[in-house]
């Protein structure tokens, strides 16, 4: 075992920053907008990064990844990929997605479990015509998760790419948004003793209900 997995597995860490108490907000919604917010003002390292996990439905395969949240309408969490990924694969398959946001300057998280589907083209052009050159290029250049000769094959496809694209970069039709729509959240905080506050919020008829789980 490395010797850093040896000092780690004695480390006995507590977490004592803050706590959930009656005052919790009653929609998961307000009550994500106001810990993303503090986690964005207290500067915690990409507060938009969440660890994304889908299902291969044929396998039962888990996969997860880091991406990142762009948008937040509408009551859905939106986040920009290929189309032909790996993930986009797995969520034409399976739309049941979970989500998890991890700031642990701030002891806390945020699972998100939900369903994935594509958001309206005209939005994805929308975002696409605002990410910088490099990245639309880069979009175009990426046959996302799919074998890669050398690192000199696509590095020669991003320069014919300069050549093909002078000025205005439309965006290909295989990379987009998703919309993730959710169906339950958990809100971890990090208390004394493990014994951490977790509150969690289900849909029931069109209607959020939460409730304490034990840590």
């Amino acid at each position: 075992m490395s010797k850093h997995l040896d000092r780690l597995r004695d480390e006995h860490k507590d977490f004592e920053l803050n706590a959930l108490n009656d005052s919790f907000a009653k929609d998961p919604f307000k009550a994500f907008q106001e810990w993303f917010d503090y986690a964005c003002s207290s500067n915690q390292p990409e507060p938009n990064a969440f660890s994304l996990c889908s299902v291969n439905s044929e396998i039962n395969q888990p996969s997860s990844r880091i991406v990142y949240l762009k948008e937040l309408r509408r009551e859905e969490f939106v986040f920009y990929t290929n189309y032909q990924s790996h993930k986009s694969d797995d969520i034409n398959e399976n739309a049941r997605v979970s989500m998890l946001f991890f700031w642990p300057g701030l002891q806390r998280q945020i699972r998100i479990q939900g369903l994935a589907s594509k958001i309206p083209s005209e939005e994805s052009d929308r975002y696409f015509s605002s990410r910088p050159r490099s990245s639309q290029l880069g979009a175009w250049a990426s046959d996302q998760s799919r074998p890669l000769a050398s690192r000199v094959t696509l590095e020669q496809k991003l320069k014919d790419l300069e050549k093909k694209f002078p000025e205005k970069i439309a965006r290909p039709d295989f990379w987009g948004g998703y919309g993730i729509a959710p169906s339950r959240f958990e809100f971890w905080q990090g208390r004394p003793s493990r014994l951490h506050d977790r509150i969690v919020f289900e849909k029931e008829e069109n209607l959020w209900v939460s409730h304490r789980i034990n840590p």
